[in-house]
């Protein structure tokens, strides 16, 4: 490979030949080499369409000639459309602020617009006219979050919603078992139990929901301090109506940019509902594991598809796949809450200096989530119910005298219990010969499916 020696205000760089960046990406690519991770290929395509809103605002405001901006503007266009992926290698181990990145963006628009326009296009004057990587980043961590969670989290958690109500429909009136302490407990449904997880969804939906009025509130416009110098009237304004425009998604300038590139406390609540969403998937895939464990030294309750060997030496073996892999990425989810958290400490006067990690984490916490949803939705559908399981179980619980107890007490309740339990007998037998409560009285106390209270899922 050939290279171009290249100037900026440092002096001169040796850039490959062919590349469409310049000195500042090369130099970023040569100092920092703790990770060729590179940022998120879907922050780079949002960092584009705020290039290409900032063009077109700058033309608006008079800060750039309508020609050049619309060169501008429709080289950011083909970035973000996915072109010339390949010239954005900055890591996401960088400088802090995200200059790096923000340059490397302006650098490859300049030349494309240059190429197009046979003029020159400098990445400073021209494609960061009015901006300052200390409100652009941060602007662009919020509105790939936005994009994300609205894509890409927020279907997947739809459809599987949709893929437990669809199973609340099927095996709604199925009683089995229920469990506290993982010890036997009062029956309950299996719409009951599904209906559960459901409800923890939804709630997940809500949480996502109440944060994107802050998470569109964009601090463009704030400059290199909030102060917004350099920044033309009605800058912001015009940005965020392109973006709106562009995006079908309405985004708004932020009251205070200040705040919003001191801080990141948006991102902390942002990664605080998707560390919940990661946990409601713990509970449902490590419930499904319990649920279908045995086949014979087990709970044994369902079968969840099989969908490959699960052993390498045991023939026949079959493990909870999709579970597992969901746990997995629900896993790694909450331990980027963890690097979110540590990141967003960093917030030193004016500038968080941990941006390019916290874009990183929130990008891919979101990709992993809606994953992970998928695989659960998948597990949810394709597991089938043993249904004699269930009611050989039921009927041996001794858990369900608790029915007996406002008429026989507890301590006698409990005596039955214990009894049923050591001779491993139904409930019912034992309480028929302890009590003088008739065997057609004590069917009706006893039953499970009016003790589940069966048709009440709770949602």
């Amino acid at each position: 490979m050939g290279f171009t020696t290249l100037r900026d205000s440092m002096g001169e760089v040796q850039v490959p030949e062919g590349a469409l960046y310049g000195p500042q990406t090369q130099r970023a690519l040569d100092n920092v080499t703790i990770s060729r991770r590179v940022m998120p290929a879907h922050f780079i395509r949002c960092l584009a369409r705020l290039k290409e809103a900032a063009a077109l605002a700058n033309a608006a405001c008079g800060a750039l000639d309508e020609g050049t901006a619309r060169t501008i503007a429709a080289a950011a266009r083909r970035v973000a459309e996915g072109e010339f992926a390949d010239q954005f290698p900055v890591g996401v181990f960088q400088t802090g602020s995200g200059t790096s990145t923000n340059m490397n963006m302006n650098e490859v628009l300049a030349r494309l617009a240059s190429d197009a326009s046979g003029s020159a296009v400098h990445p400073n004057d021209h494609v960061n006219c009015s901006q300052s990587s200390n409100d652009v980043i941060p602007s662009c961590i919020q509105v790939a979050t936005a994009l994300a969670l609205e894509q890409q989290l927020r279907p997947a958690l739809q459809d599987l919603e949709d893929a437990l109500q669809q199973r609340i429909d099927e095996l709604g009136e199925v009683v089995k078992t229920g469990r506290t302490h993982l010890m036997d407990a009062l029956p309950i449904t299996l719409g009951q139990e599904l209906g559960t997880w459901r409800y923890q969804l939804v709630e997940c939906q809500d949480r996502l929901e109440s944060l994107q009025q802050r998470l569109r509130a964009l601090p463009i416009g704030g400059s290199a301090v909030g102060t917004g110098v350099n920044v033309p009237a009605g800058f912001a304004d015009h940005v965020v109506a392109e973006l709106s425009q562009h995006l079908v998604s309405q985004f708004t300038a932020s009251d205070n940019p200040f705040s919003r590139m001191a801080g990141q406390d948006i991102a902390v609540e942002c990664s605080a509902c998707l560390r919940a969403v990661a946990h409601v998937l713990v509970k449902i895939n490590t419930d499904l594991r319990w649920m279908s464990s045995g086949p014979l030294a087990g709970l044994a309750e369902i079968q969840l598809q099989a969908l490959q060997p699960g052993s390498s030496i045991m023939p026949g073996k079959v493990n909870p796949v999709l579970p597992e892999a969901a746990l997995m990425a629900a896993t790694e989810v909450i331990g980027n809450d963890a690097t979110i958290a540590m990141a967003a400490r960093s917030g030193n006067f004016q500038l968080n200096v941990m941006l390019p990690l916290i874009a990183d984490k929130l990008l891919d916490g979101t990709a992993l989530l809606a994953g992970a949803c998928d695989a659960t939705a998948s597990a949810v559908a394709g597991f089938s119910v043993n249904r004699e399981r269930l009611q050989a179980t039921l009927a041996r619980n001794p858990i369900l005298v608790t029915a007996l107890n406002a008429r026989i007490g507890y301590d006698a309740a409990a005596a039955i219990a214990r009894r049923a339990y050591a001779e491993q007998r139904p409930v019912i037998d034992v309480a028929e010969e302890d009590t003088d409560i008739p065997r057609d009285e004590l069917q009706a106390l006893l039953d499970p499916a009016r003790l589940a209270g069966a048709g009440k899922t709770g949602v």
